[in-house]
């Protein structure tokens, strides 16, 4: 199969679905919340980003993990599927104990260091003390959702990601504003909304898997204990996409935390922008998964020379998808931002910012595919490589804008334009020059 672009985005829209479900707990955190008071906003933030940071290491072995099962999968080697995904869920349930028991020990002391006001840092820690127990749901989602786009059977994940999002609507409204006889909980309720919305998600994937899936096919009944030898196998493709998502996320923890010294106005901005940027972002992400997943399986099948036609064809889809997105929010860029706040001055000022990550996005859509291709050849390693090299320039821009000269949030923000201009370059060097094709998983 040459994977047409009608091909490509037949397995791209149901992972843009469910990337959609997964930002919808954010967004509505933060529309929400945004009618609670700019505390409650920015406290959000801080706290989000900061479970994201760890969430994106175990999505970081699930996208490890996915490449390989992608590469199986392509090969027709399907009875090795199963355990693939069966001791990667193991793994990821023993590190969520540890994360979970070393964040309930020490988040509070790291988030006083880089929190100065006293009402944001109460606030984040009330939200992070119930959203971080999302990381044992998290274990088996994204195990799930690595073994259904590996085996590019995603329609499953448009389902999932209606019932993650509607769940967590609800579940929010009742719970942060108190409505139906449910007690007003404000942050508290939000992040407690996000756990029920991800076990409700996560029983039916469950309950579907077992329905639908020919467990014997994939190796699944076949599996009897935990086997320290494969998944040491997957831990060597796995751990350089893990530490490339945590130090990714880590960096742009610290934008926030460089936004968080400049006041709760700034760090209103920032969240309500970020808000935005995460949900314009989403056909990256998809088509990025895309990506690693079909350049893996056209490499199993032996189609070496195949692989940059397709990521070009990806390329393409993503610019003319991103370029329809970007019009839209610059021609309704107020009434966007008027959905999570009724502050004119928030929204007025939020507006620069909105146009910085509108370049930020045309660029990224060309970055992404190509560097989302290097991981699918299976060298995770020299991804990380280059993800570091970027990073680096992304920490000394937020440095010198963000605590040097102390420049407005729009002007903070260009470091994501630099950030993906350096992805763009790094990764089209490499993939012309590099002997990527030899990597063998």
């Amino acid at each position: 199969m040459n994977y047409s672009k009608k091909e490509i985005w037949k397995v791209s829209y149901p992972i843009m679905i469910g990337l959609l479900a997964q930002n919808v707990i954010n967004v509505t955190d933060t529309a929400f919340l945004g009618h609670v008071g700019e505390i409650e906003l920015g406290a959000s933030a801080m706290g989000g980003i900061y479970y994201i940071c760890f969430f994106t290491i175990f999505f970081g072995f699930s996208t490890g993990a996915q490449i390989i099962i992608s590469r199986r999968n392509g090969e027709r080697n399907y009875g090795a599927i199963g355990p693939v995904m069966f001791q990667g869920a193991l793994f990821l349930f023993g590190l969520a104990w540890l994360v979970v028991g070393l964040s309930t020990l020490f988040s509070g002391d790291i988030m006083h260091i880089m929190i100065s006001s006293e009402a944001i840092w109460e606030a984040t820690m009330t939200y992070v003390k119930w959203r971080i127990l999302c990381l044992f749901i998290g274990a088996l989602n994204v195990m799930l959702r690595a073994f259904y786009v590996g085996i590019i059977k995603t329609k499953v994940l448009t389902a999932n990601a209606i019932i993650l999002a509607v769940a967590n609507v609800i579940l929010d409204y009742l719970l942060i504003f108190g409505k139906c006889g449910f007690p007003e909980m404000g942050i508290e309720g939000a992040a407690i909304a996000c756990i029920f919305a991800e076990l409700i998600a996560a029983l039916f994937l469950i309950i579907y898997s077992f329905v639908t899936v020919d467990l014997k096919k994939y190796g699944f009944t076949g599996i009897k204990s935990f086997d320290f030898g494969l998944l040491k196998h997957v831990l060597n493709i796995s751990i350089y996409t893990m530490l490339q998502y945590f130090i990714s996320m880590g960096t742009y923890f610290l934008f926030f935390v460089v936004i968080e010294h400049h006041g709760h106005h700034a760090l209103a901005i920032a969240n309500i922008v970020r808000s935005i940027y995460i949900v314009m972002f989403i056909p990256l992400n998809a088509l990025s998964g895309t990506t690693n997943t079909l350049v893996s399986n056209i490499i199993g099948e032996g189609r070496i020379t195949d692989v940059l036609p397709l990521i070009r064809r990806i390329t393409k889809l993503l610019i003319s998808i991103m370029a329809v997105c970007v019009l839209l929010l610059c021609l309704f860029s107020k009434s966007i931002l008027s959905l999570y706040t009724n502050d004119f001055s928030l929204i007025n000022d939020a507006i620069p910012s909105v146009y910085v990550i509108t370049i930020a996005l045309l660029i990224g859509a060309m970055a992404s595919a190509y560097f989302n291709g290097i991981s699918g050849t299976g060298n995770t390693k020299s991804a990380l490589i280059l993800e570091l090299g970027v990073l680096t320039l992304y920490v000394i821009h937020i440095y010198l804008t963000g605590i040097v000269y102390k420049w407005p949030v729009h002007v903070c923000m260009t470091a994501e334009i630099l950030y993906f201009l350096g992805l763009l370059v790094g990764s089209v060097l490499y993939l012309r020059f590099a002997p990527w094709s030899k990597k063998k998983i």
